[in-house]
């Protein structure tokens, strides 16, 4: 018997006693504003969507990129990360996203300890392509999806998930100097041996996408995309509808600022990165404001949080579209796979998309230094 009807038929009630409406309400950084008990919030995740050709996964997953260390530079407690995720599968999620670079290594061993009872159940999505050091962790200068690397890697992954199979493998960045056909080569022979079912390509160039797409079929994208950046509107999205090949918005909720928890006068802490992305610079972050302040006022109407209004703009996009939400707080995460049951009418996201065209972010996403590595074109192959 699975985990979930386990749960069902014994009728066990500690988790609906702990996280009970009030105590999830008191906890949520920001609650619909019209007084009114949000009841979407603990509403069970059942929906369901297909990524490339085949691959199903919830409408929603979770990105566990920060269960190893919070924006904020603390650490999360590892059995409070290990609840989360497993409350997120009982309450439907299926689909669990992970890197090597996250830690390094540590929070695919985190999400590996977490999944273990249920892992035939769900989509375990993790990525390669920095320089790292497989045997120290350390973090080398720039990026290698050297083919032989990959599939080092590859082995690494698989003991740290505790898994026999990734389900879906991204290259975390294109490498400027191995050609992509060589990087499709190397998972297509980890496809034969049955260690990798699906692959995709993260912030990639878009020729790199058609020729990679040429080779063997990519499943997914995986791009910052959000109400905060959605700069794959024009062309990314437009090549994915084009191919076939599903679209998954990292950082769906804009590094928190999609929350509400972040205000004009917020500074961040030594060490959060978010305090080097210009478009929460004293200067710009009060500008930005507007953004929050049009989720707010959407949030009211359809007793909403400016979360569940972010990811449901996410979700109404395309039917191919999953986002990724991260969370490290029980509350946040219930409250983000809610965002499914949050519906809002034809015309009512056409009013929604002209306020928002009203509305200017200032800064740009990134530094330099990392934007250098998004929309990069892998060399021709010789």
């Amino acid at each position: 018997m699975k985990r979930r009807d386990i749960l069902k038929t014994a009728g066990l009630a500690s988790i609906a006693t702990a996280f009970a409406p009030s105590a999830l309400l008191a906890s949520c950084a920001n609650e619909p504003s019209n007084g009114k008990t949000n009841k979407n919030i603990l509403a069970p995740l059942s929906g369901r969507r297909t990524l490339g050709k085949s691959l199903e996964v919830s409408s929603i997953g979770l990105g566990v990129q920060n269960m190893s260390r919070r924006y904020e530079t603390t650490i999360p407690l590892r059995s409070e990360m290990h609840n989360i995720i497993r409350t997120a599968y009982d309450d439907g999620v299926t689909f669990f996203d992970a890197a090597e670079a996250y830690g390094p290594f540590e929070v695919e061993r985190i999400l590996g300890e977490g999944i273990k009872d249920f892992r035939d159940d769900i989509v375990i999505a993790t990525k390669f392509g920095w320089n790292i050091d497989q045997e120290t962790g350390q973090r080398l200068p720039g990026l290698n999806s050297k083919p032989e690397h990959i599939k080092i890697v590859v082995e690494g992954m698989l003991k740290r998930l505790q898994t026999d199979r990734i389900d879906l493998l991204y290259q975390h960045r294109v490498d400027p100097e191995v050609p992509i056909e060589d990087v499709v080569g190397a998972i297509k022979d980890l496809m034969q041996e049955g260690k990798v079912l699906h692959y995709g390509l993260s912030e990639p160039g878009l020729q790199t996408v058609r020729r990679a797409h040429k080779e063997h079929p990519i499943t997914a994208i995986q791009n910052e995309h959000s109400l905060l950046y959605h700069g794959s509107d024009d062309d990314v999205i437009p090549l994915c509808e084009e191919l076939g090949i599903g679209f998954v918005p990292w950082s769906p909720l804009g590094v928190g600022f999609l929350t509400g928890a972040i205000d004009a006068n917020t500074r961040f802490a030594q060490g959060d990165f978010r305090g080097t992305e210009s478009r929460f610079s004293p200067e710009n972050l009060p500008k930005n404001m507007a953004l929050v302040k049009l989720l707010q006022k959407w949030g009211k109407e359809k007793e909403a949080t400016p979360a569940q209004i972010s990811l449901a703009w996410l979700l109404a996009q395309k039917p191919w579209v999953v986002p990724i939400p991260g969370a490290t707080n029980m509350a946040h995460m219930k409250q983000n796979i809610g965002a499914d049951a949050i519906k809002l009418s034809t015309e009512e996201w056409q009013q929604f998309n002209n306020e928002l065209k009203n509305i200017e972010i200032v800064g740009a996403r990134l530094p330099e230094f990392v934007l250098q590595f998004s929309k990069v074109e892998a060399p021709q192959k010789q």
